[in-house]
Parts: C-alpha cells; sequence; structure tokens
C-alpha cells in the first residue's frame, strides 16, 4: 500500500500572507501544495494564474500539484510548466477532443500528468486514458469552492478506478479533492486513495500540524 501523502490547497489560505501560509503547511508535514487554478469559466469562480505559482515557486521545495479547472487548459500547459508545477492536472470535461494531446504536452515539459473527474462523470470518460497519466483526481465536491461537503458516492468511483489500475497492473496515483477532513479520509483511504487533499480542515485548523496528522 502507497503512503498516504497530504496536499494541502491553498485555495482556504489567506493570500495576503501567502509565504507563510505555504510555509506554515511545509513546516508541519505536508508532502505536496495543492494550487486550484480557477478561470470562472470552467467552474464559477477565479482564483489566481500563472503569476502566483511563479511566486509560489520561489519560497517552497515542496512539489507543486497544480490543478487547472479551466477551459481548453491545453493553452497553458507550457506556461504552467515553466513557472513551476510539478504535477498538472487537467478536467477530462475540459480538454474537449484534446485531451491526448494535453496529456502529451504536459509530458513533453517533464511534468507529472493528472487528470480530474468532476462528481458526475462516470469512470469510462478517463478509462482510455489511465495507462497515460501519474495521477486520476476525483472530485468529492462540485469544483469551484472550498469549504463543501463530501459527497461520499465519488469513493464508488476510486474504487472502480483502483480495480481497473489493479486488473491492468497500472502505477498512479489516486487523489481526492473536496470535504476531506479526519473522518472522511478514512473512507478516502478505504477505498483506494493516497493523496488527500485538503483546505478548508487544514487551513482553519488552529493546529495545523495535528490536522495533518490526523488526516494520515
Amino acid at each position: 500500500m502507497k503512503k498516504v501523502l497530504i496536499a494541502p490547497s491553498i485555495l482556504s489560505a489567506d493570500f495576503a500572507d501567502l509565504k507563510n501560509e505555504i510555509k506554515k503547511v511545509e513546516e508541519a508535514g505536508a508532502d505536496w501544495l495543492h494550487i486550484d487554478v480557477m478561470d470562472g469559466r470552467f467552474v464559477p469562480n477565479i482564483t489566481i494564474g500563472i503569476p502566483v505559482v511563479r511566486a509560489i515557486r520561489k519560497v517552497t521545495k515542496m512539489p507543486l500539484d497544480v490543478h487547472l479547472m479551466i477551459v481548453e487548459p491545453l493553452k497553458y500547459v507550457n506556461d504552467f510548466a515553466d513557472a513551476g508545477a510539478d504535477i498538472i492536472t487537467a478536467h477530462v470535461e475540459a480538454c474537449g477532443n484534446d485531451a491526448l494531446k494535453t496529456i502529451e504536452a504536459i509530458k513533453q515539459k517533464n511534468v507529472k500528468v493528472g487528470i480530474s473527474i468532476k462528481p458526475n462523470t462516470p469512470v469510462k470518460e478517463i478509462e482510455n486514458l489511465l495507462d497515460m497519466v501519474d495521477l486520476v483526481l476525483v472530485m468529492t465536491v462540485e469544483p469551484g469552492f472550498g469549504g463543501q461537503s463530501f459527497i461520499g458516492e465519488c469513493l464508488d468511483k476510486v474504487r472502480e478506478i483502483k480495480a481497473i489500475a489493479e486488473k491492468r497492473n497500472l502505477d498512479f496515483h489516486i487523489q481526492v479533492d473536496g470535504g476531506v477532513n479526519a473522518e472522511t479520509a478514512k473512507l478516502c483511504v478505504a477505498a483506494g486513495v493516497d493523496v488527500l487533499v485538503a483546505g478548508s480542515y487544514v487551513y482553519c485548523a488552529n493546529d495545523v500540524k495535528a490536522a495533518i496528522s490526523s488526516l494520515r
């Protein structure tokens, strides 16, 4: 069984003090830093873009797990890779007919590839891509805003993806994002998840180190 990795999402951080907010989770034992990029089109929210990723790269050695919740992600792969992303995850729903091109573009930048699905998207939409990716992100809330409640039914998709990986002898991370806390984390890991994204549970905690430890 893979080690469970914790990837705090800066969506719930204090953006006025972002450098220290990043250092706080790094010193508390986080493994990756999850960066939610939203464009107001694919999801109903706007967050941050390439300049902020470039700035973050300068202040941490943690792997930058960049989650593109944007339309036409293929157009921006090179820019995010050059800004310092270690992992770039695109939504299959946003890729349209360019899913394979997007994956290949990420690989050409020597960056790890992730593919993501929203709660209502079936696994069959990404099944033919699973042998080409390093990470599969199953959204456990509707993407767009932090602090939402966990959608437990999404774990059926985690189990399905895990079964496909075992049957086809594939090796990739399974990540969940949305409503993750100490209780839902147990359910996720039992289903086959090995990367937990948590925003408000970590950043709103009185003791960030204890929150991260509780997720493990």
